[in-house]
This record gives C-alpha cells, structure tokens and sequence, in this order.
C-alpha cells in the first residue's frame, strides 16, 4: 500500500488512482529567465524519483511538467540584455534540459510551453466571467473574484479573513477585493501580446498551469507537485480557477516539497543566496548532487554547504566501493521477497521515504564488503537505480574521468603516470620517493589503493 502526505488534508493517504494502473502527474515547472539554481534541481529530482517508483511499481505515468516562458521577469531580463524573449527563455530550456540531464532526471512525457496554451488561458477565463467569478476592470486586466469561490484557502489552511489581516497585499485601484488576483494582463508599450475579448495583453501566472494540466490531463487528475513555496498562492490559485471552472475535484493529492536552505535561510534569488546547478557541478558530480538531494526527506528541509555535500560524495563513495570489489554484477530482476527489497519497498511506499531507502543501500554494502555476494551487489545496483543511482561503472565514478587538467585536477593521464613512477621508484628500492609521490598524489586528493591485482586509485 502506498501512501503520500497529502497537503490538501494534511497527512497522509493510501494512493488509489483515478483510473487503476495509470497516474496522471502535474509538476510546476521552471520561469526560464536565468539558470536552475539548487532549489530547481531539487523539484526536478524529487518528483522525477517519484515517476520512477510509480513506473516500478507497474503504473502508466504520464507527466506532465511546464516551462513558463513569459512573464514580468523574463520580459525585464530579455529587455536588460537585448534580446528577443524567445532567443533567452530559449536559451535558458537548453541549460535547464542540460542541467536536468546531467542529473540523471529523464524528460517528462510533456513539456508545454505557456506561450503555446494562450487560447486554453482565453477560454477557461472567459467560463470563470460567465459564473460570476472572474471580472474585467476598467483598465483592461482580468481579476479572479476571490470572495465569490466559497473553498478559497483549503490548500493552505488560510481564511480570507487571515488573509486581509496578516497578508501583505497590493493595493490597486482596480481590484474589487484587494485578494483578487490577475487572470489577464492588458498590455503595456513593447510587452508581447495576444488579442482577447477583452483587448490585447497576456496570461497572468497562475491560470497557466490550470489551462495546461486541463488540456494534457483533464478536468480531474491525481497529483499536483511542486516547492512549497507554491502552495500559497500559487496552487491555492489554481484549485480556485480549476474548480471554479469545473465545479467539481480538480485534483486529488497534493505534493510539496520542501525548501533548499543556506543558514537557516530559504534559498532564493530574491535573497542573492542561490547557487546554480553548473556552479556546483563545477566541484562536485552529478551524481553526488542527486544522491545529496534524496538523502533528505522530500518534504524535510534540504541545508546546503559545501561539507554536506562532501558528506553525500564520502556515503555515495562507500557504495561505490562495494560494487568495485565485485567482478562481473550481473543485471537482477528485483526479488521483492528479498528482506532487504522488502523494506527498501515499505520505504518507498511510506511518502518516498528515500532516506530510508538509501539506508537499504548501505546494509547491502556492508554485506557485500564481509561476505562478496554478487547477489546482493547485483540488488545493490538495481535498488540503486530505482533511485537514479548507482548506475555508472564504478571506476569511471571514482575516478570522477570526466575531470581535467583544466578544472584543478590532475588528470587520469598525470595519475596513472605518476602511479608508474611510483612503481619504478618501489622497484628501484627508493621506497621514500614512492612514498613522496603516494603524498603528492594524496594531497591532490588522489587516494592510491595496493592490492593483489596491482594499484588501483580514486579521488577523494
């Protein structure tokens, strides 16, 4: 049985889908206007090691996840730099695809672009006018009446009557509540736009991702993700125009998860304390990023520093180093009887529990260090995989053979030439040179390893 926190009700809840053996999933996707910075990467592996479980546990899945290519911060930045808003937000999908790969998340099964579900947007607003819950202001935006949708605050636990006196809201002269949000911006000189009922302009934010979920997977659907910074306003928002379009469920478990930290501190733009994915890959592997990431409960907060992630690169090394020991890991059809299966599934199963499930890992690994089972190193790297990790040839993992000369490393070339020195020096009888390049070599965080079948080496 598996069963998700569901954010809607608060706890959690068995997962029964809407139409057995399939789930229908939408995540909110990246504003493409400037790299993917840590708090991204974490969404995107997040709900990407969820796709997986599903898909292990036979569903269908179709995902669904956007990319917001217009809106006030894109059109700010393409203006700073000069540029059309298709030549950046295009630009900036490719870092983002790019990025997203090196982390191990596959594409999902749609990736719409707002700009191309304007008419979608058109349609649903004009639905939310005819019932009385939408309005056109005088200056040509489109409002969503707040007061008028009777479950407005269910997703976030917040009362209209909490909001107007803990909230800080805009005041603007055109709303007839000041907790009224935009459905469509009236264009403004040199904005991109597109012709409405109600005169030229764009979708604001939030009704995207109701006109995009609706159109690739209904009316109704099974989970919506995303940061929890999204979960007020943003989905509170989007259940209001879904349901208020619709009159019924728009969907059924809500999932969350939680901020990435930097002391004690949400990361954000907003705050200057973000870092982006390529900046960190600068330093540490992807692989190491991701298994960083999954170490935490999705829903916990993530605290980032540099000494946690050499922690996550120290643990992923030790699992590694396992299945380095092991000849020949032939690929293992998951025996789910397997009591160490059973309780990496029970983890799973508990809200993608993958702290617990990486816990699994590690008991596999100490194993195969006593006893060599091939067995269990062959479930060692089939658990890993379910969770996106794991899955490269040891050596080239610990080795890291992607690094150069040009990023600060020795390269596996001046590595394996220095090893040779050292060979020579040890046949030679000049035991304290050998000893000299074995410290050079640890100093450049090299790690030598003598064994049977000769030196091995891994970075540190």
């Amino acid at each position: 049985m598996l069963k998700l926190y569901n954010s809607l009700i608060r706890e959690k809840q068995e997962f029964v889908p809407l139409i057995p053996g399939k789930v229908k999933i939408y995540v909110c996707g990246m504003t493409v206007y400037d790299f993917c910075h840590l708090g991204h990467a974490r969404v995107l592996v997040v709900f990407d090691t969820v796709v997986r479980w599903f898909e292990a546990c036979g569903y269908e899945v179709i995902y669904v996840r956007n990319i917001t290519d217009v809106d006030d911060k894109i059109i700010k930045r393409a203006l700073e730099n000069n540029e059309t808003i298709e030549v950046l937000t295009n630009r900036f999908i490719q870092a983002m695809d790019k990025d997203a790969a090196a982390l191990g998340v596959a594409q999902p099964t749609h990736e719409p672009r707002a700009t191309r579900y304007v008419e979608n947007m058109i349609n649903m607003i004009s639905v939310l006018i005819d019932k009385s819950l939408a309005y056109a202001a005088s200056n040509g935006d489109v409002y969503y009446a707040v007061h008028n949708f009777p479950g407005y605050g269910k997703l976030s636990g917040k009362s209209l009557d909490d909001l107007r006196a803990g909230e800080r809201v805009e005041i603007d002269q055109y709303k007839k509540d000041p907790l009224d949000f935009v459905l469509w911006k009236a264009a403004k000189p040199g904005e991109p736009y597109w012709d409405s009922p109600w005169g030229r302009g764009r979708p604001g934010w939030h009704i995207e991702c109701s006109a995009m979920s609706e159109h690739f997977l209904g009316e109704h659907f099974d989970i919506h993700g995303g940061g929890q910074d999204l979960q007020f306003p943003h989905h509170e928002n989007e259940i209001a125009q879904s349901e208020g379009a619709h009159d019924h469920t728009f969907v059924n478990y809500w999932m969350h998860n939680g901020f990435v930290r930097v002391d004690s501190e949400k990361m954000s733009k907003s705050l200057g304390n973000f870092f982006t994915v390529r900046e960190i890959l600068k330093n540490y592997q992807p692989e190491v990023v991701r298994f960083f990431i999954l170490r935490a409960q999705y829903r916990s907060p993530l605290n980032y520093s540099d000494q946690h992630l050499k922690d996550a690169k120290l643990a992923l090394d030790r699992l590694y180093i396992a299945l380095k020991e092991i000849e020949g890991i032939q690929e293992l059809t998951i025996d789910w009887e397997h009591p160490n299966a059973q309780i990496f599934m029970a983890a799973m199963h508990d809200d993608f529990n993958t702290p617990e499930a990486i816990a699994v890992l590690f008991e596999l690994a100490t194993d195969i260090n006593k006893t060599g089972s091939q067995q269990n190193a062959a479930l060692l790297k089939a658990l890993g995989g379910l969770l996106g990790l794991l899955q490269q040839n040891p050596q080239d993992y610990l080795q890291n053979t992607t690094s150069t000369a040009d990023d600060g490393q020795l390269s596996s070339d001046q590595i394996e030439e220095m090893i040779q020195q050292r060979l020579n020096a040890r046949k030679a009888g000049q035991y304290s040179d050998a000893d000299a390049i074995r410290q050079r070599l640890l100093e450049a965080g090299v790690i030598l390893e003598d064994g049977s079948q000769g030196t091995t080496w891994r970075r540190q």
